[in-house]
């Protein structure tokens, strides 16, 4: 087995650039003043939830101007177990799919261009 040196040694911190549910949660409170933390985590739990079971009846979700979601078909296929080799069918799948909308697609290339220091795409 390799194994890498200072590998060993990290701690299994999350980078700074994931946002967490509780940091949605955390978000969304000090946004809004009004909103105490329980309600905030209530609202975040409740869209979550709706978005899931939506998605799970098979249903699109839309959102103008962030972008949709929408279940993908699999197709079963045959693969390889890596160990040993041997074909193994893999079971058709139903999965979650999101695709950013025209609005968020150019805010992430402008500040990835603030980023680079470089001019952002021209979407055309």
């Amino acid at each position: 087995m390799h194994r890498q040196g200072p590998a060993l040694f990290r701690t299994h911190q999350r980078p700074s650039s994931v946002m967490t549910r509780s940091d949605l949660v955390e978000a969304l409170a000090s946004r809004f003043s009004q909103l105490t933390h329980r309600d905030a985590e209530f609202a975040v739990k409740a869209i979550l939830d709706a978005m899931g079971d939506a998605l799970v009846k098979g249903h699109r979700i839309e959102i103008r101007g962030f972008g949709s979601f929408s279940v993908n078909r699999r197709s079963p296929r045959i693969g390889r177990n890596p160990r040993s080799g041997e074909s193994v069918m893999i079971p058709e799948k139903r999965v979650p799919h999101f695709k950013p909308g025209k609005a968020l697609r150019e805010q992430v290339d402008a500040k990835t261009a603030e980023i680079l220091g470089r001019e952002p795409k021209n979407m055309a």
